[in-house]
């Protein structure tokens, strides 16, 4: 499995897959928020640009698969599925145990060389309250489930970076 997962990290298309659930999921949340009327919280737009932060890799990666930057696409990928695990954990504790104790920001925060709020403020203004829960599914809320995606990408990413030590096998004539 791993000689397969390090022969696919150096082809297009697994990195194209990822980029487009990326992709499918922003799209959803954009649903969410503009169609539905839910309004997201700031930790929703933070998990958000974790989630871009995938799609980013995804493309990257899809860009150069088999040069150096392929390193670069992994590394980005590993920490945007790790910080959206650990901010959707944040979230399902906050929605789990409120607490006025225990609450987001009202605006959130981007650095001052990247302000994403004034850029693209129908995408990335936060509106919601991190407690409320606005939607769930099969009795699992939107951050619980954001924590099973990014669990499922982190892992994907772990397993992908480990295959990187097994050189995918030559077969030739005589070699079986």
């Amino acid at each position: 499995m791993l000689r397969y997962l390090n022969r696919c990290s150096y082809g297009r298309g697994a990195w194209l897959l990822m980029a487009f659930t990326a992709f499918l999921l922003e799209i959803v949340a954009l649903y969410f928020q503009h169609v539905m009327g839910l309004k997201p919280c700031v930790m929703c737009i933070y998990e958000r640009c974790a989630l871009f932060g995938v799609m980013g890799a995804g493309i990257v990666g899809a860009v150069a698969p088999k040069t150096p930057l392929r390193w670069v696409a992994i590394a980005v990928w590993l920490y945007s599925a790790w910080e959206g695990v650990r901010l959707s954990w944040e979230h399902t504790m906050i929605q789990l145990h409120p607490s006025p104790f225990v609450t987001c920001d009202f605006a959130a925060r981007f650095p001052s060389w990247l302000p994403l709020d004034k850029w693209l403020p129908s995408v990335f203004v936060a509106s919601g309250d991190c407690a409320e829960k606005g939607w769930t599914f099969l009795t699992l809320s939107m951050p619980q489930w954001m924590v099973g995606i990014f669990a499922a990408y982190l892992l994907a990413g772990v397993l992908v970076l480990i295959a990187q030590a097994f050189r995918p096998k030559r077969r030739d004539l005589f070699n079986r």
